[in-house]
């Protein structure tokens, strides 16, 4: 296998981690007699027995499968990225591992949610430090999206006390974030 076969399978690798992960948020809300958008947070759904197989799995499998992409990442110069992407990844599948109850279930939950705010962070300012204006203020909007809804959600703008819709909202922001990077990967593998 060459190299740039490698790096293609790892694009599409990365491109199917948030597949993975958000498929297993919503088949778990599906499968799950007690979630509820207003009320829940997202890791009810790893205790649920109805969900807990698909949500858990499905976070340690897209976390594993969005590892790759920090390796490239890392290897075309933009090593912090890689790293904090990379923990990001890790702290993700151990979400699905340390399910809620816990003790290291919070630290790893909140570990993926202010890895993914910073991931686009990091990605946002060094694009435009680039020249890349178009996405790192695309990347920064994300960051910025993700954090106001944390802060719309601890204020009180919200239809109940549950985690769940600022978790779905910084998850599918996070996907967002990895798909544009994997069309970038890819985009400038096609002019190589």
């Amino acid at each position: 296998m060459n190299g740039s076969l490698d790096r293609r399978l790892v694009v599409v690798s990365g491109a199917l981690a948030p597949v993975v992960a958000l498929g297993s948020i919503f088949l778990g809300t599906a499968l799950s007699p007690t979630f509820s958008w207003a009320g829940s947070a997202l890791s009810d759904l790893g205790v649920t027995p109805a969900s807990a197989l698909a949500f858990n799995g499905g976070l340690v499998a897209g976390g594993v499968l969005a590892l790759p992409l920090a390796w490239v990442l890392a290897a075309d110069g933009r090593s912090t990225l890689g790293a904090v992407f990379g923990l990001t990844a890790v702290s993700m599948a151990l979400v699905g591992v340390f399910r809620s109850g816990h003790p290291l279930h919070f630290p790893v939950a909140l570990s993926f949610y202010l890895g993914a705010t910073l991931t686009m962070l990091v990605d946002g300012i060094g694009a435009l430090r680039a020249g890349a204006r178009t996405w790192g203020l695309a990347a920064l909007g994300l960051a910025l999206v993700h954090i106001g809804s944390w802060a719309a959600w601890s204020t009180g703008v919200r239809p109940g006390s549950g985690l769940a819709i600022p978790e779905a909202i910084g998850a599918v922001l996070f996907a967002i974030w990895v798909w544009g990077v994997a069309l970038q990967l890819r985009s400038s593998e096609i002019r190589a």
